[in-house]
């Protein structure tokens, strides 16, 4: 059986990036069958591997299926596994894992809504979200106010903000009536409210922002606020392509599951407000429609129109 490194292996279970697992190691918190570890350690499947003292479940790479989920976060979530404050968190619908743990692929703001993936390969989701491997971003957004063509020049050349210099890589117009227009953007980093940052430096307000893509993944047509769809195969392989990671044996899915998701599919579960979580079957509440053309291709579902 194939071993590998301490720290990549730390990584790839969702406990950090390598760097900062490196980190971890040197500071003497990993031990490996007892004894203290130490940077370029190789474990393998049986090795009983622990950090500040609690016992990690390794599944060799080759051996652990590959999932992930795609969420539609609606407005009023939190994006982290507890919030002090009490409020419902992004975490508290997805399906629970037994010696494993879901990984969250970027962030979004309280106010946005949107497509969230969720992985169990943290290896994955650190490249996916690493500004080295550039995955595109898109967004509809509403504005008050109109992008002139200065302006989405200067959006799309660069604009300085106080963490440095950010840009879109393409900007359209989408539409709507009145002071409010929708705009379709493109961006390769995830830093934070880098889209509602980048249209204040040009005095305009963001009123409402929706992510439809990260990467090769685009929010699904049938996926309502609040529900989670778990990919197959086919759209993880080319995430994975995407950030240079080998296939892995088992991926995708299989019986039952796969039957599930063929049904949501094709009989869309109803959309979930943040105040009906931990009740699956009152989730009839349907968000606000804005009568916006910011939905992408001909699905302009009231659901699709949520704040960001």
């Amino acid at each position: 059986m194939k071993d590998e490194k301490l720290q990549k292996a730390l990584a790839r279970m969702g406990l950090g990036s390598r760097r900062q697992m490196e980190e971890v190691i040197k500071a003497g918190r990993v031990s490996v069958n007892n004894g203290p570890a130490t940077i370029g350690d190789r474990v393998t499947q049986g090795d009983e591997i622990r950090v500040d003292g609690r016992q990690i479940k390794y599944t060799a790479e080759n051996e652990k299926r590959r999932r992930v989920l795609a969420y539609y976060k609606p407005e009023g979530e939190v994006c982290s596994a507890k919030d002090p404050e009490g409020r419902p968190t992004v975490f508290e619908r997805l399906p629970k894992l037994t010696h494993d743990r879901w990984v969250m692929v970027g962030r979004l703001d309280i106010n946005s809504t949107g497509l969230l993936l969720f992985t169990n390969d943290g290896e994955m989701a650190h490249r996916l979200m690493h500004p080295s491997s550039e995955v595109t971003r898109e967004y509809a957004v509403r504005v008050l106010g109109e992008v002139t063509p200065e302006i989405a020049r200067n959006l799309t050349a660069g604009v300085m903000l106080e963490d440095g210099m950010a840009q879109f890589e393409d900007i359209k117009d989408g539409g709507g009536e009145g002071v409010n227009k929708w705009y379709h953007v493109k961006l390769k980093e995830g830093r934070n409210r880098e889209v509602r940052r980048l249209f204040e430096s040009q005095g305009l307000k963001v009123s409402r922002l929706l992510r439809t893509r990260y990467g090769t993944i685009a929010l699904p047509k049938e996926l309502r606020t609040g529900r989670f769809l778990e990919l197959d195969k086919k759209d993880i392989n080319t995430l994975t392509d995407l950030v240079s990671l080998r296939p892995r044996y088992g991926t995708g899915l299989h019986g039952a599951a796969k039957e599930k998701q063929e049904r949501i599919r094709n009989k869309p579960l109803k959309a979930r407000r943040p105040d009906s979580r931990g009740d699956s079957n009152n989730g009839s509440a349907k968000p606000k429609s804005s009568g916006s053309p910011a939905s992408r291709g001909s699905r302009n579902t009231r659901d699709r129109n949520d704040k960001r």
